[in-house]
């Protein structure tokens, strides 16, 4: 699959995605609807390219993949959560900018 963020529409896309990648997998659970979603757009997309071959980035709707949010715990928007080999491993609502997110995954990886 090619670097960058992944974008599963449905849970059934979803585990098919977690399926494909090697390694880590950080799942950016995001709402259309939440105004913070809209600002972590170009940080979730700038870290999985300088987290490229280290985690890979898959940004999943909470409204269409209601198994997934279910499965880890997802109680809003925006949640990131740390997955190896489709287990949760770390969690947090909050990082909401570059260097919060980045300490999240330095920590974790």
């Amino acid at each position: 699959m090619a670097v960058g963020v992944h974008h599963p529409v449905e849970d059934a896309e979803f585990d098919f995605v977690l399926g494909q990648l090697p390694g880590p997998v950080l799942a950016y659970f995001w709402g259309v609807w939440a105004a913070p979603c809209k600002t972590l757009e170009p940080v979730v997309k700038e870290l999985a390219r300088e987290y490229a071959g280290r985690v890979a980035v898959v940004r999943t709707d909470i409204v269409r993949c209601p198994a997934a949010v279910k499965r880890y715990g997802v109680l809003g928007a925006p949640t990131f959560v740390l997955l190896r080999n489709g287990e949760a491993v770390a969690s947090t609502t909050e990082a909401v900018d570059a260097p919060t997110l980045r300490a999240f995954l330095d920590a974790h990886l």
